[in-house]
């Protein structure tokens, strides 16, 4: 059932991220770009996620209940903001600046075919590969 659960919910996130256009380069591309052709469309689409994220968590996430599918809720233990989390918030961000697409809307436009973004999914799984020798290196 977990499974299932779990397919479910990203084939809606995917076809959200279609729907959404959140999956076209450009689009991102021109939201990012507020000096010059902006489309603000996207701010659209951020406010609505955060709230039903926001009511979602509000209504589900209680100290008094568990969670449907499991014994306890997975959330974060670690709260603190480190250096760690700077770099890779920042190395993502540029990347997500530069290329107008990130991991999850990539992933959901692999239905399209293009050859773009599988070059952009092969770079993504080589940047994961070599993150834990680099995260060594710069948090020394």
């Amino acid at each position: 059932m977990k499974l299932f659960t779990a397919l479910m919910a990203g084939l809606l996130f995917g076809l959200g991220l279609n729907i959404s256009q959140m999956t076209n380069p450009q689009k991102v591309l021109n939201f990012l770009d507020v000096s010059g052709n902006w489309d603000p469309s996207l701010a659209l689409v951020m406010a609505s996620a955060l709230t039903v994220f926001g009511l979602g968590y509000r209504l589900l996430i209680t100290p008094s209940t568990a969670p449907v599918l499991d014994d306890k809720y997975c959330l974060p233990e670690v709260k603190t903001i480190d250096k760690q989390l700077i770099i890779g918030a920042s190395i993502f961000g540029v990347g997500w600046g530069l290329a107008g697409i990130c991991p999850g809307p990539a992933l959901a436009n692999i239905v399209n075919g293009d050859p773009k973004i599988f070059g952009f999914i092969v770079a993504m799984l080589m940047g994961m590969a070599s993150s834990a020798p680099l995260d060594k290196l710069l948090l020394k």
